[in-house]
């Protein structure tokens, strides 16, 4: 028989709260922010925290990674290369890095992913980033199937893509618009979030095409209904976006995805989970109720369609109805979804902006807001907060149980019990007992007594009863033994969790003999990586240089092609180029489009 392929559900997690019920909830394993340099400044974790967490996920042979992934000045390395050590010794599984002087970094043999910071988007990088020494590689998320099966067929180590959550509209690593305009560096975990401001459009003779609009922002990726493409293009593990999010979100978001993956592996026995454990959920996993900006499956097939948000950056949530009525203090709908008190409501007005409203009571299909918002009839009303799902949410919602088998025997001077667990891990424990003959039959009492494990993270799937005689058992003789006996599973389990060590560090060299800005080289150590791998003219990344006439952004999406005007299409502009967006405060940016590879880039061509 072929032995199934682990596949691995990788979750978010702010905390170490968020991280625990990512596991209990289904994940695999779950990324989290360093003490310093991840790419989310705001979700940073004590080394302790971190080890308890990873102490946590083993037991369900869940792994952790940290997100060490910004780039990394000179003046920080010595304390980045002490942190990692220090991370190491609290049972890390991998760090997720983007700068490459840490290869160069004399480190303990802790592995390294490629972050989606490096922007790997060819099998040659790819290729090459395994030669150096990752052992898992995140892909770039604007690529299609067919991109990524190309890249999966060409390196041996497993390949790593997002399946939901937020989206940058530039690819990853090749974003300098916030640093450029506040000074905060999207490759230092400071992003400001430009692509989420309202701009205008402009074309060559200052005529406005569109006003305060969120041109840049793009819908929430969910790629729910491409698992299995995913998995047969050779992606082996999925990635859940979101260590800014809280724990309701972690919960519903992996408890849905671990589902909808469990369903796959029942028809596709080739694939299996690969941490230990069976879930059971108190609740209906929705991704409709967490947080949403709308949802796009983003490029899998290639197509462009719908993947913008113009009129809000916020979260829309699920589509509850349309506005049949209103009165002085009440909004009769149209719906066939319950509202109840609570929820928060939110809807486009007439003049494009989100506005929002806090249900107070519900009467049938009329609610009462707690405060009385413009809104008119046939308005579409979603739902962005849902009072009793995140009530459902905030108690304890799952629970994950590791399967053992328990048998109970004899022994010269008393009993062993033993147990296997489904992993193959062994532990056993002996009591004294003395061993007075029962009156009645015993097994269902003990049964019963070695099957309770709640306090534990056991279930027992099967309790065998070998003993010589009918012996009379004592049910806190029983019970001692149990607790004995799941704790020294939990030491089996730990001693026979292995961590993947780093692999060797190799100088392959680089397919380009020239380093850019985008390169993002902000150190010494990064600079040496690239001169041992045959690339020689370095110059520095842009938060050091400050590089006139930088390509801020590059992007998939693309403005011309959201108004209708694709030239790949035929059709022509009724505008003069170049078209500029600006901010509010009146900075603008040139576009320029890159039909050929279809691309859009946003351009500084403020030179001064």
């Amino acid at each position: 028989m072929v032995k199934a392929t682990k596949i691995e559900l990788l979750a978010p997690a702010k905390d170490i709260t968020c991280g625990k019920e990512a596991i209990l909830h289904g994940a695999d394993a779950v990324y989290i922010g360093a003490p310093a340099h991840g790419a989310r400044a705001a979700a940073s974790n004590p080394i302790e925290d971190i080890k308890a967490l990873t102490d946590f996920a083993h037991i369900y042979n869940a792994k952790v990674y940290v997100t060490v992934n910004t780039i990394i000045y000179d003046n920080e390395l010595d304390e980045t290369r002490k942190m990692i050590c220090d991370l190491y010794h609290a049972g890390v599984d991998a760090l997720i890095v983007q700068d490459m002087g840490i290869m160069e970094m004399d480190l303990p043999p802790i592995a390294m992913h490629a972050s989606t910071q490096i922007d790997t988007r060819t099998a040659a990088k790819a290729k090459f980033l395994e030669q150096s020494g990752f052992s898992q590689i995140v892909l770039a998320r604007e690529l299609d199937t067919d991109q990524i099966a190309e890249i999966a067929q060409q390196v041996n180590v497993p390949i790593e893509v997002f399946v939901h959550g937020a989206l940058c509209v530039s690819y990853s690593g090749q974003c300098y618009v916030s640093q450029k305009c506040f000074a905060r560096s999207a490759n230092r975990g400071e992003c400001a979030q430009f692509c989420r401001l309202p701009l205008t459009l402009t074309d060559a003779e200052g005529n406005v095409i569109m006003r305060d609009k969120h041109l840049l922002s793009l819908k929430d990726l969910n790629r729910s209904n491409d698992l299995e493409s995913l998995l047969d293009a050779g992606a082996r593990s999925l990635k859940i976006e979101g260590r800014l999010k809280d724990a309701n979100y972690v919960k519903n978001v992996t408890a849905y995805y671990r589902r909808k993956l469990d369903e796959i592996f029942a028809r596709r026995p080739e694939y299996c989970k690969s941490s230990s454990g069976n879930i059971r959920l108190a609740f209906e996993p929705d991704l409709n109720k967490s947080f949403n900006r709308g949802f796009t499956n983003y490029f899998p097939d290639r197509s462009k369609e719908g993947i913008w948000s113009f009129d809000t950056p916020k979260s829309l949530g699920e589509y509850v109805g349309k506005v049949k009525t209103t009165s002085k203090n009440a909004i009769e709908i149209d719906t066939a979804t319950p509202v109840h008190n609570g929820d928060g409501l939110c809807f486009i007005d007439n003049t494009g902006a989100l506005k929002g409203f806090r249900v107070n009571k519900v009467d049938g299909k009329t609610l009462h807001p707690l405060e009385m918002p413009k809104i008119a009839r046939g308005c579409k009303l979603f739902r962005n907060n849902d009072a009793h799902f995140n009530k459902m949410l905030s108690k304890e919602s799952a629970e994950r149980r590791i399967a053992l088998c328990i048998t109970l025997q004899d022994n010269a001077f008393g009993f062993t019990l033993s147990a296997v667990d489904e992993d193959g891990n062994r532990a056993s424990t002996t009591f004294e007992c003395k061993k007075e003959p029962a009156k009645t039959d015993q097994d269902g009492n003990i049964k019963r007594q070695l099957s309770k494990l709640g306090e534990t993270p056991f279930e027992a799937t099967t309790v065998t009863v070998a003993l010589n005689d009918k012996w009379f058992i004592p049910s806190s003789a029983l019970s001692s033994a149990r607790r004995s006996l799941t704790d020294a599973m939990l030491v089996a389990r730990k001693a026979n969790y292995k961590r993947e060590s780093r692999k060797e560090t190799r100088h392959a060299g680089l397919p380009v003999k020239a380093a850019t800005y985008r390169d993002n080289i902000a150190n010494r150590l990064a600079r040496q990586f690239y001169n041992s791998n045959g690339c020689n003219d370095v110059s520095p990344a842009y938060e050091l240089s400050g590089q006139k006439g930088a390509t801020l952004m590059e992007c998939k999406h693309c403005i011309r092609y959201a108004l209708g005007y694709c030239t790949k299409d035929g059709r022509r502009i009724p505008y003069k180029e170049p078209l500029r967006i600006a901010m509010q405060n009146g900075k603008s940016f040139r576009l320029q489009f890159d039909c050929k590879c279809c691309k859009m880039l946003v351009i500084d061509d403020d030179v001064d």
